[in-house]
C-alpha cells in the first residue's frame, strides 16, 4: 500500500526541527529511521500531513560518556550502539540486547530516538530503558527537559512527549562498579516483536547480596513496564531460589498483558515469570 499524500520538511538544524514540530504539532511526525514510521504510513495507520526528517540535522547520532553516563543521541542506529566500544564497556546489557533486535536492515537504519517513540508494548527499547534507569532528553519550542523512562510511556505507542515536542537523546546512567545485564526474549520467529520480554540489570556482591536492580518488561500491558514491587523485593537481600521465586510472582502479579495473535494473557503472565527467572539464573552463574 502507499501511504496517504503528506508534505515533507527537511530541516538544517536541529532549532528549524523544532520550529516546524512547534508550528504543525499533532498533524506532523518525526522521520529518524524509519523502520516503525514508515510501515505504519503505508498501511494507513498513521496519516500524518506532515514529515519532518532529521536525517540531514548534524549532531543527532554521537555515541559517548558525559557525566558519568552513557548518551545517545536520537538518531544513533542500533547496529552502531550494538558495535560501540563505548557501549560494550559500559553498559553491556544493550549489545546483548540489540543482536536481538529485528533483522539487519531494521538494525543498520532504525534509531534509538524513533523506537523509543514508538512506544510498542512489544518493542525491545522499552524494557531496556527502564531496566537502566534512562532518562530521555526532550526538546520543543519551551525549552529542554529531561523524562524519566519510568514516567515516560503512558499506553500503548503513546509517551510523556508534548506534541511540538521531540526526542534528543537517550540518558543511561553508568554504574560506578561493573554489573551484569541479561536480556530474555520469546519470540515467534527470530527478529519479530516479543511474546515477553525481560531486561534485567544486577549489582551483586561476593556474598549473593543484591545491591541493586533494574527490571524492564516487554509484553506485559498496554506500555512497557519497570518491575518496581519486584525490584524491591530483591534490591539490598541475599539472593536465593525462594527469593527469586517470590520475585517472579510478584512480577507475575502486577503484569496485566492483553490477549493477541501472539498468546493469551495468562499465557504471557507465566512466561513473564518463567524468563525473569531464567535470566537471574544466567545472571548469577556468570556472577560465580
Amino acid at each position: 500500500m502507499y501511504p496517504a499524500a503528506f508534505e515533507y520538511l527537511e530541516p538544517a538544524s536541529l532549532q528549524q526541527a523544532v520550529e516546524f514540530l512547534g508550528e504543525r504539532g499533532e498533524d506532523a511526525r518525526i522521520l529518524a529511521g524509519g523502520q516503525s514510521l514508515v510501515p505504519l504510513m503505508k498501511l494507513r495507520l498513521a496519516r500524518p500531513k506532515y514529515l519532518i526528517d532529521l536525517n540531514r540535522v548534524a549532531g543527532l547520532d554521537h555515541i559517548e560518556v558525559r557525566d558519568g553516563s552513557l548518551v545517545l543521541g536520537a538518531l544513533a542506529r542500533h547496529a552502531d550502539i550494538e558495535s560501540s566500544p563505548i557501549v560494550r564497556r559500559t553498559i553491556p546489557l544493550l549489545p546483548q540486547a540489540l543482536r536481538r533486535l529485528g533483522d539487519c536492515q531494521v538494525r543498520n537504519l532504525g534509531s534509538v530516538g524513533g523506537a523509543v517513540v514508538e512506544a510498542d508494548p512489544a518493542g525491545d527499547w522499552g524494557p531496556l530503558i527502564l531496566a537502566l534507569n534512562a532518562r530521555i532528553k526532550c526538546l520543543g519550542p519551551r525549552g529542554e527537559r529531561e523524562i524519566e523512562a519510568g514516567d515516560f510511556f503512558t499506553f500503548a505507542y503513546s509517551t510523556a512527549l508534548q506534541a511540538d515536542e521531540l526526542v534528543r537523546e537517550i540518558v543511561i546512567p553508568i554504574p560506578n562498579q561493573p554489573v551484569l545485564g541479561e536480556y530474555v526474549k520469546l519470540e515467534r520467529i527470530a527478529g519479530d516483536f516479543a511474546v515477553a520480554s525481560v531486561a534485567l540489570q544486577a549489582d551483586i556482591d561476593s556474598d549473593g547480596i543484591c545491591r541493586d536492580v533494574g527490571i524492564g518488561l516487554a509484553g506485559a500491558g498496554a506500555c512497557p513496564l519497570k518491575a518496581i514491587e519486584a525490584e524491591n523485593l530483591l534490591r539490598g537481600s541475599r539472593l536465593s531460589p525462594e527469593l527469586i521465586e517470590r520475585a517472579g510472582r510478584e512480577l507475575e502479579a502486577r503484569a496485566n498483558p492483553i490477549s493477541d495473535l501472539r498468546g493469551s494473557a495468562e499465557y504471557k503472565k507465566e512466561v513473564l515469570r518463567v524468563i525473569f527467572a531464567r535470566a537471574m539464573e544466567q545472571i548469577i552463574a556468570r556472577r560465580s
